[in-house]
């Protein structure tokens, strides 16, 4: 460690203790973190094991591959920790050209899978476009919000502009197609211009307008309008359109209070398909019940709350890039997990959306470990932030006293020398 790092670490435990409970970092939201990723590993591995075994003979096949994008994902995020904020200030707007590109490489030559073309191969990469453009919109958007506030909160035009944006990554989003995203961030962009100050006839005419568009989305197209006539009805046709969501439904009433035990669940048995990645928490409430269910929400709702709070805590300190990055990156964590566990639990109509930390999906999990990377990085240098003020503050100060002893050492060795020239004379 360096002599600066010490200085801080040092100046930091004299400041708020030097106890393990005085973290420069939020230990309460990494382990927060932690503990949906190490539940994530162990359902997926539940869950995975029959389907695994059928296409790879080999039943933890999933559980290492999922485990390795676990590693990944932790390596990543501690070389996002050490990213200073203004990288992402300063580099968003390119950020954005990179997402829009990659939804457009998509489309030119992306993997199609059950004719959806959502996945980018770069030899034994893959990339699902949408995770990534997530969160580069969102870097956007908060950079956006710094530069044209007065404009966003006082006219139209300027209000419209992030929209702009957003309906280009849109439009690139449903020719995958990707409904389930689009909703999400079309969600997260007027939860966080509501909280940036927009008016509130702007609020609520882009609301009514969004809902108007996701309907016609729906009625005119067969495959979207099946899914919403299947949820309003699964057991009209229990093995057709309604199926998935059936047999989700059975998953969750069989879990009762405490669950039929890790490991014991029936649906993962390829009766539900996609078990260990969108319809991951129907086996969850299978095996643990309502409370390993109520246990995930509680930390996620945790994990999002803690998000706000270190938004409301950068703004009030005047980091306004920061405070609405932190926003956004809640916001998104709540309505995906809304809608992932909505659409399992028969509550909205099936979408393709992975729950945050907790499904199968590399992209995804990468991701969201570097969002979670980010608010750590947020939290760490608002609490450093005055410690290093201080640190300056003592540098400053040092460097006077040293200049002052500078001064009168050289007036004592002009007074000797005055004092020696007179005496020769």
């Amino acid at each position: 460690m360096s002599d600066k790092a010490t200085s801080l670490v040092s100046l930091f435990n004299a400041r708020h203790g030097s106890g393990d409970h005085n973290s420069p970092y939020d230990i309460g939201l990494v382990i927060v973190a932690l503990a949906l990723m190490s539940i994530g590993l162990i359902i997926v591995t539940s869950a995975s094991m029959p389907v695994s075994a059928k296409l790879y003979d080999a039943p933890f096949h999933i559980a290492i591959k999922h485990g390795i994008y676990i590693i990944i994902a932790l390596i990543a995020a501690m070389v996002v920790l050490q990213l200073p904020m203004r990288f992402w200030h300063f580099s968003n707007p390119y950020l954005l050209l990179l997402a829009i590109g990659l939804l457009i490489a998509v489309l030119l030559i992306g993997r199609n899978v059950n004719g959806s073309t959502r996945w980018l191969v770069i030899g034994p990469i893959t990339i699902q476009a949408a995770e990534p453009a997530k969160l580069f919109f969102f870097a956007y958007l908060a950079g956006y919000l710094v530069r044209r506030y007065e404009e966003v909160t006082e006219n139209l035009k300027g209000f419209i502009k992030p929209l702009v944006v957003f309906f280009v990554l849109a439009i690139l989003l449903l020719a995958q197609p990707d409904l389930g995203t689009v909703v999400v961030m079309f969600a997260t962009t007027i939860g966080l211009l509501f909280l940036a100050g927009a008016k509130l006839w702007q609020f609520f005419a882009l609301v009514f307008v969004g809902l108007m568009a996701v309907v016609a989305l729906i009625v005119f197209e067969e495959y979207r309008l099946r899914r919403v006539t299947s949820f309003l009805d699964p057991w009209a046709d229990p093995f057709g359109t309604g199926y998935q969501l059936t047999q989700s439904l059975m998953a969750y009433g069989r879990g009762n209070w405490f669950g039929q035990g890790l490991g014991n669940s029936l649906q993962k048995l390829e009766f539900l398909p996609e078990a260990h990645n969108d319809f991951v928490m129907a086996i969850l409430a299978e095996e643990l019940g309502f409370i390993g269910v109520v246990s995930v929400l509680m930390l996620t709702f945790w994990l999002a709350m803690r998000a706000l709070q270190i938004g409301n805590k950068a703004l009030l300190k005047s980091r306004p890039f920061e405070g609405y990055l932190a926003y956004s990156i809640g916001l998104w964590f709540s309505f995906q997990t809304a809608v992932n566990i909505g659409a399992s639990a028969g509550i909205l109509p099936t979408k393709g959306l992975t729950l945050p930390l907790v499904s199968y999906g590399g992209s995804s999990i990468i991701i969201m470990t570097i969002a979670t990377a980010i608010l750590l990085r947020i939290d760490f240098e608002l609490r450093v932030e005055g410690v290093q003020a201080l640190d300056r503050k003592i540098k400053a100060k040092s460097d006077r006293r040293q200049k002052q002893k500078d001064a009168k050492q050289k007036l004592k060795a002009m007074l000797s020398s005055v004092s020696a020239e007179a005496s020769h004379e």
